[in-house]
C-alpha cells in the first residue's frame, strides 16, 4: 500500500479535504491517502514539500510563488480557494492600543519567515504607508506561540485568519485592531514533482473529487453545522466566514489574474519577477483562461 501524504492547516477551509480523506477512495488502488495538519502555515509547509516530508500541501498563494522562486521543486495543480483570505491584525487583549492609528513602530509576530503572517505583513505596510524595509519580526511558530509572548507593553501585530482567532478575541486574550484582506486567491494546491511522478494521474482524480467535494458543500444545507462541529467554532461565525468563502471547483485559472497578482507581489519585494504560469503550473492538468 502506497501512502499519499497531504498537509494543511487545521482550519475550515480544509473541509473538504478531510471528507474526501476520511471517505478513502483509492484503497481499492493500494493507495491510502494520509492527511496531515501543520498549525506553523505555509512556511512550514513549503519546507515540508522540499524536504519530501509531505506530497500535496495546501499553501497560500503569495507563500509557494516566493518560496517557488526560491527553488521549491513542486507545482501549483490548481487553487483551493478562490476568495480572498481575510487577516485579523492582533495584538494583546490588555494592551491600551485601540486602533491601527496608534501604532508609531511595527512590529510583527510571524509563525516562521517566508509564511503568510510575515508576507501579508507587506501588503499591511503598504497601505498603512509604513516603510517596509523598517519593519521587525519576531518568529513564535504558531497560534499558542504568538498567545504566549503577546504583552501589553509593546503591540505587537500577529496576523491570522480572523475566524481562527475569534474564540481568543472573544475571550479577550487577543485584540483585533484591523483586518487586511489579500489581494490574490488565498490557498493554492502544491504537489511535489517528485509525487507527481509517482503517482501520475491519481494526484489530479484526488483534485477533482476535492473539487466535488468542495461544489457539495458550498450547496449543503448541513455544512455550517459540520464545520462548527468539526472545527469548534461558533456557528454565527462560520456562516458569516461561508458567505465570504469561494472553494474552487474546477481546474480553471485565470492569466490575467495571476499575472495582476504577481505584478502585486513584485511591487511588495514577494518575489524579484514575475514568473513564467508554465514554469509553476501543472500546465496540462489545467484550465488557462484569459
Amino acid at each position: 500500500m502506497k501512502t499519499l501524504r497531504i498537509t494543511g492547516v487545521p482550519e475550515h477551509f480544509n473541509f473538504p479535504w478531510i471528507k474526501v480523506v476520511k471517505a478513502q477512495p483509492f484503497e481499492k488502488d493500494g493507495v491510502s491517502l494520509q492527511w496531515s495538519d501543520e498549525s506553523r502555515g505555509s512556511g512550514q509547509m513549503n519546507k515540508d514539500l522540499r524536504e519530501d516530508k509531505t506530497d500535496i500541501a495546501i499553501v497560500l498563494t503569495e507563500s509557494f510563488l516566493k518560496d517557488f522562486e526560491a527553488g521549491n521543486p513542486s507545482k501549483m495543480i490548481g487553487f483551493h480557494v478562490k476568495s480572498p483570505l481575510i487577516w485579523g491584525i492582533h495584538i494583546s487583549g490588555t494592551s491600551p492600543v485601540n486602533s491601527l492609528q496608534e501604532i508609531t513602530s511595527p512590529s510583527f509576530l510571524i509563525s516562521r519567515p517566508g509564511s503568510g503572517s510575515q508576507l501579508m505583513s507587506y501588503v499591511l505596510a503598504k497601505r498603512e504607508g509604513w516603510d517596509s524595509t523598517g519593519l521587525d519580526f519576531k518568529t513564535v511558530s504558531n497560534l499558542p506561540g504568538a498567545l504566549e509572548v503577546m504583552t501589553p507593553e509593546k503591540p505587537e501585530m500577529f496576523l491570522w485568519e480572523k475566524y481562527t482567532t475569534k474564540p481568543w478575541v472573544d475571550s479577550n486574550q487577543m485584540k483585533r485592531i484591523g483586518e487586511v484582506p489579500s489581494p490574490w486567491p488565498c490557498f493554492a494546491i502544491i504537489a511535489t514533482d517528485k509525487a507527481l511522478d509517482r503517482f501520475g494521474e491519481l494526484i489530479f482524480q484526488l483534485r477533482d473529487m476535492v473539487y466535488q467535494s468542495s461544489e457539495d458543500l458550498q450547496s449543503s444545507d448541513s455544512v455550517i453545522d459540520e464545520i462548527s462541529k468539526h472545527y469548534g467554532l461558533d456557528r454565527n461565525d462560520v456562516s458569516e466566514w461561508f458567505m465570504q468563502t469561494t472553494w474552487a471547483v474546477d481546474g480553471t485559472i485565470s492569466r490575467t489574474q495571476l499575472i495582476k497578482s504577481m505584478t502585486i507581489m513584485k511591487e511588495l519585494g514577494i518575489i524579484t519577477e514575475e514568473i513564467p504560469l508554465e514554469d509553476f503550473l501543472a500546465y496540462q492538468q489545467l484550465s488557462i483562461t484569459d
